[in-house]
């Protein structure tokens, strides 16, 4: 099974591990673990530590928590092996023989949220873009300019994308990055899952910045090239973490998409488990989304496509697909409408496993876009969705940076301005509603007013 390995290792590797410009390996890190089958191509990570405001339990998501990075306190995460047949064997014998090793955690694999079905697409790129009122956010300065888009999926096409929009756009090859063993241009991968992203999340924000982090394109013992390992995007967050403490903090703006999740418990550790990922708020990877939201990220995920009506045939969990980081109370979930409004069938419903309301809101989904998949294949699935609110999202910053609007000030606004689906405020069909982003322009306008 594949394995992230977190230690405490002394300080002075610590402060290696977490200094972006030195460079660590893992066999600075634990020169031999027993059993263990270390990866030397993955980099270290260092992870923060949670620390609650209020003195509450350290590893509880659902309250004020800051992180700290220093020597003395933080982690350091490496990537591993150990056989199926001596796993429960090492789990025990792991922190006995090896006193810097804290956990051993599930590494599971993620894949991407394509959709099931082969209905045709419902209405098109332009119709997605009067539902948004682009027109209306470009008018109030609302266009991504200067803010910094980052896609996680498979890599993005950059001519392909240009051509479908007709425009010119932006990428940042240097604030880009590539997991260990992946090769290949940032801008100039094949064009697929990645492409339709890239081009979802800049209908509302074609002035935005995108940074490629083709964190699906790892490739497992048996694997496909469009899955790839937890353990990538927890060095993708770590790059980004950077990328957003490289920003002035009166002006931070980095927004974070992923239509991407783990699908089956089959590559976890069972709910309950130290090292389970799918439920569990210690887990390395949750702790890292939590500090990269705290330090003025605003991270979207995809909720899934295991709607009730129609599953993707990778969905194994009986019930409460919505797992791990896609359920974290500090990102947006993303189910799916399309244009006319109503859920398509295969959006995953909640309750969501860290944070029971999820998802947060719907996005538009199953349009006519990026001919990714070709001309008459739709841009679809929540995997389309959540690029699409991301481009709102993108949109907000160029005005309202996280030092004038915390990405939880926007969490809540973008919910309570939601289109409201059902009597009670909120159900885990749609969430709190379909976005509005008239409404997001309104309450902007209030709230600069009051603030003036």
């Amino acid at each position: 099974m594949r394995v992230l390995i977190q230690l405490r290792p002394s300080p002075d590797v610590v402060a290696a591990v977490a200094d972006p410009g030195a460079t660590a390996t893992t066999a600075d890190v634990a020169d031999g673990l027993p059993g263990v089958a270390l990866d030397p191509s993955f980099t270290p990570v260092a992870v923060p530590r949670p620390m609650p405001v209020t003195g509450g339990d350290p590893l509880s998501l659902n309250q004020a928590l800051t992180f700290s990075l220093a020597a003395e306190d933080a982690t350091v995460m490496v990537r591993g092996e150990i056989s199926d047949d001596e796993l429960s064997t090492r789990l025990t014998l792991l922190p006995a023989l090896h006193r810097d090793v804290v956990g051993v955690f599930a590494d599971p694999v993620i894949e991407p949220n394509p959709t099931c079905g082969g209905d045709g697409p419902v209405g098109d790129w332009h119709d997605v873009e009067r539902l948004l009122d682009v027109a209306g956010l470009g008018a109030e300065g609302m266009d991504g300019s200067g803010v910094a888009l980052a896609v996680l999926d498979t890599g993005i096409n950059t001519a392909h994308v240009t051509h479908r929009l007709g425009r010119d756009l932006t990428l940042d090859a240097a604030r880009s990055w590539n997991p260990d063993g992946v090769h290949g241009t940032p801008g100039g991968f094949p064009v697929d899952h990645g492409s339709m992203c890239a081009f979802d999340a800049l209908i509302a924000a074609p002035r935005a910045t995108l940074l490629d982090l083709p964190v699906l394109l790892s490739r497992r013992p048996g694997g496909s090239a469009l899955d790839g390992m937890l353990s990538d995007a927890v060095a993708a967050f770590a790059h980004l973490r950077t990328v957003l403490e490289d920003q002035p903090a009166e002006s931070r703006a980095l927004v974070i998409t992923n239509s991407w999740g783990s699908f089956s418990p089959r590559w976890d550790f069972p709910v309950g488990h130290p090292g389970n990922y799918s439920d569990n708020p210690a887990h390395p990877f949750n702790l890292i989304v939590s500090s990269l939201e705290q330090a003025g990220a605003d991270v979207l995920f995809a909720a899934g496509n295991c709607g009730r009506e129609c599953r993707d045939s990778r969905c194994a969990y009986p019930d409460r697909p919505i797992t791990g980081a896609n359920s974290h109370p500090g990102v947006l979930s993303i189910g799916g409408v399309d244009t006319a409004g109503e859920r398509v069938g295969y959006s995953s419903q909640g309750p969501g496993r860290l944070t029971s309301r999820k998802p947060d809101i719907c996005s538009y989904t199953h349009f006519s876009g990026s001919g990714a998949f070709g001309d008459r294949e739709p841009d679809s699935g929540t995997s389309a969705a959540c690029p699409v609110a991301a481009g709102v999202v993108a949109a907000v910053r160029t005005v309202w940076p996280a030092s004038r609007l915390a990405p939880a000030q926007l969490r809540t606004l973008l919910r309570r301005t939601a289109d409201d689906r059902s009597d009670v405020g909120f159900d885990f069909d749609y969430g709190y509603g379909v976005i509005d982003a008239s409404g997001v322009i309104s309450s902007l306008r209030r709230r600069a007013a009051r603030v003036a």
